[in-house]
């Protein structure tokens, strides 16, 4: 008898959940994805804010999967699923990959709302390139207005707007105006870096608008007292070299970042089955497709029933556990018994908003404050893959909370435009 053959796309949370709970299965599994790492993506932002390396935050697939002796990595971007041939084909690659079952998990993208134009001018955060971009934008602000001819050059270099006021706008917010306020004053002679503005802005009526209303008073009241601007029901409506325009109101700025969106992965479109307006596709209770039982798809691009009137987050807790019971539901297939359906356990939601504040919600009971902030160590700590990384990151935070420095100011990808040479 032939064994059958799992191909898992992504090596996110979903994915790699999925591939990790098979590894007893009676069966072959290729885990396919664009690049060779696993990203810890709730601490992106601290890559993009110069407080981790790429290195802290992220692991080689293969060396994750090392000990699992069923699995084999690929390296590859699968560009189109035919779900008819139960095949995948890749970018610049003549023969597809055939499989007996699927787990899809390839992810999101950050949504422009139909303004694509506006990306290269405020790039999102989904990628360690993204966050090393975004590094580079912020720490060359600083180095370009100390050597500004102009006090409205220099006050345009200086304020950092930031577009969307979910968990990665607030973080990105609460830690850019700590590191130009606290970390940066005295490396520089001809500006203040205490001076610098960083600018909230949000469409809906309030931040964390997924969190209760109290915790979202409590996240907008920090951030202020950090001193970030916060603006709510504040749409973007153009963004241009230099400004940020919201309705009749311009914001002059070179350092614009975007937070405002996702979209999911086109690889849904390809599948042949409905998909809800973001692009996510609307999956049966157990994690399938309608109409193919053999393929499952998890995290980001699936949109799971929670109950009547509610969908599962895409956060990775979820992506966890959607991984897992696509894997578990695929072993009950190999062996002919039913699938069960998909019930998501949240463990809570979290947010830090800068040194010592955060927000946490479990079900009824609010944290907020220190004890929230250490919640938020805490958990972030455990669900890092590998103890060289939740070592790293513990010291780093340890040292950036006794000092207020960061320890990879580092601007990187080439000679800047416009830089100072020595």
């Amino acid at each position: 008898m032939t064994t059958p053959h799992v191909v898992v796309i992504g090596g996110g949370f979903g994915g790699l959940s999925a591939a990790k709970a098979l590894r007893r299965a009676p069966v072959r599994v290729t885990l396919v994805d664009r690049t060779n790492h696993h990203l810890f993506q709730p601490l992106l932002y601290q890559v993009a804010t110069a407080g981790l390396s790429p290195s802290d935050i992220s692991v080689p697939i293969r060396w994750a999967l090392r000990a699992q002796r069923n699995v084999t990595v690929r390296l590859g971007d699968v560009t189109r699923i035919d779900v008819a041939a139960r095949a995948l084909h890749f970018a610049g690659e003549p023969e597809p990959l055939t499989y007996d079952y699927l787990i899809a998990a390839p992810g999101s993208r950050h949504a422009y709302f139909g303004h694509d134009a506006w990306e290269p001018l405020a790039p999102g955060l989904k990628s360690l390139d993204d966050a090393l971009e975004i590094r580079r934008r912020f720490l060359l602000a600083f180095e370009r207005a100390e050597h500004a001819t102009s006090d409205a050059e220099r006050e345009a270099l200086m304020t950092f707007v930031i577009v969307g006021g979910g968990p990665t706008g607030v973080e990105l917010a609460g830690t850019m105006v700590e590191i130009a306020h606290r970390a940066m004053p005295r490396d520089f002679r001809r500006i203040d870096t205490r001076r610098s503005r960083v600018v909230l802005l949000e469409g809906g009526p309030r931040l964390l608008p997924t969190f209760p209303e109290g915790s979202s008073d409590r996240a907008r009241r920090d951030l202020e007292r950090l001193g970030v601007e916060v603006r709510t029901g504040a749409s973007v409506t153009d963004i241009a070299p230099g400004v940020v325009t919201v309705g009749d109101t311009r914001i002059a700025s070179h350092a614009v970042f975007w937070a405002a969106g996702n979209q999911a992965s086109p690889l849904g479109a390809s599948l042949g089955v409905p998909l809800d307006r973001a692009g996510r596709v609307l999956v049966e209770p157990d994690l399938s497709i309608p109409g193919h039982q053999e393929v499952f798809v998890v995290g980001d691009l699936a949109a799971v029933k929670r109950n009547s009137h509610s969908w599962v987050a895409g956060v990775a807790p979820a992506a966890n556990q959607e991984g897992t019971h696509a894997a578990r539901n695929l072993i009950r297939l190999v062996q002919g018994a039913p699938t069960r359906p998909f019930a998501y356990l949240n463990k809570g939601d979290l947010a830090t908003i800068g040194r010592n504040r955060a927000v946490a919600v479990f079900g009824r009971l609010r944290v907020d404050g220190i004890l929230a902030w250490l919640l938020w160590v805490f958990v972030h700590i455990m669900y890092l893959v590998g103890f060289r990384n939740r070592a790293i990151v513990l010291f780093e935070w340890a040292w950036a909370w006794l000092t207020f420095q960061r320890g990879v100011r580092l601007i990187t990808g080439g000679t800047p435009s416009g830089a100072v040479r020595a």
